[in-house]
């Protein structure tokens, strides 16, 4: 009985050392990330290196421990639907969704158990019905929102400190977005009256009708320039500040970009940090937590930017009060 027992241990534990065994030589499941962008791959790659990059320092390595599956919707927002369908077939460990609210709702009626964490989002999320509160988000969506289209405000305000004699602003937009329509109809009128300021809206559609708003001006030209953030905009940004240029026009931007082109003001949120931060759902998120359990977080950091090559060329001289609250100013 003794011998039998003994034999029946040792088998045991046998068992038990190939089991382990397997068990350790099995490969461990690489978290498959899906990330889904409103705009082109060359539009994106500044947010996806950065976001690549923040995950790196918290250990993720793509192509080792992490793989990313991309999609780009290229600024045709009828797309964004098949192609979350797409990263929901390939099933997904966690869509990033980099783009408006329709890239956003686009993923949230594509999934309602994978995990959606939202950038570069210009609205507020509760007042979409995307989250149920910025504390407790309630579903599968949270992530990082931008403000953008409601620091509009503060944009007329240091275009006005910048150019004391402003009174009319023309304001570009595309009817098509909805963010933009927003921004023109809701936000902006509020903070124009404010600032004793008055507001020109003008609907532009395509690349043709930037030209054709600076030739409409004629001897009626504004006395500023506002060019909020959108993929029309964006994608023409060299043209817009090559013609506010030309006609001697004050500009501020949503865009940070357009003042590397030769704008002349930029204010808003620090892309980069907001960027950053997608790393950390990610880790957590992969950790076991859940989205509807992590707070919507909103920008902390803000962006001041003035070219003053550009004033020279247009003979503004930007007041020091002004210059001195720059973060950066290009000479």
């Amino acid at each position: 009985m003794k011998k039998a027992s003994a034999r029946s241990i040792l088998v045991a534990m046998m068992l038990l050392a190939v089991g382990v065994t397997v068990e350790a030589q099995q490969p461990k499941k690489v978290p498959l990330i899906g990330y889904l962008s409103s705009q082109d791959p060359v539009g994106e790659s500044a947010r996806s290196e950065a976001i690549r990059l923040a995950l790196r320092e918290r250990g993720y390595i793509e192509g080792q421990n992490i793989a990313i599956e991309y999609r780009y919707a290229e600024g045709k927002l009828d797309r964004a639907p098949a192609l979350t369908a797409e990263l929901v077939r390939l099933k997904v460990d966690i869509i990033v969704v980099a783009g408006g609210d329709d890239t956003v709702r686009a993923a949230k009626n594509a999934t309602k158990t994978i995990p959606i964490v939202m950038v570069d989002l210009g609205a507020d999320p509760v007042e979409l019905g995307l989250v149920e509160s910025l504390a407790r988000p309630g579903g599968n969506v949270t992530g990082i929102t931008n403000l953008s289209r409601e620091l509009g405000g503060k944009r007329l305000e240091l275009l006005k400190e910048a150019v004391p004699k402003l009174a009319r602003v023309a304001v570009l937009y595309d009817p098509a977005n909805r963010d933009m329509v927003h921004e023109v109809k809701e936000v902006l009128p509020g903070a124009a009256r404010a600032l004793r300021l008055t507001i020109e809206a003008w609907g532009l559609r395509d690349a043709d009708d930037f030209d054709k708003f600076f030739a409409a001006m004629g001897k009626q030209r504004p006395d500023g320039l506002y060019v909020p953030r959108g993929a029309l905009m964006r994608d023409n940004r060299k043209r817009i500040v090559s013609l506010a240029s030309k006609s001697r026009l004050p500009s501020v931007y949503s865009n940070r970009e357009a003042v590397d082109a030769g704008g002349l003001m930029y204010y808003g949120v620090d892309f980069a940090d907001s960027d950053r931060r997608v790393a950390y759902y990610v880790d957590r998120i992969l950790k076991g937590a859940k989205p509807a359990d992590l707070p919507v977080e909103q920008p902390t950091k803000f962006e001041l930017e003035i070219n003053l090559k550009t004033a020279k060329q247009i003979g503004l001289t930007i007041p020091q009060k002004v210059l001195a609250r720059a973060d950066r100013v290009i000479k």
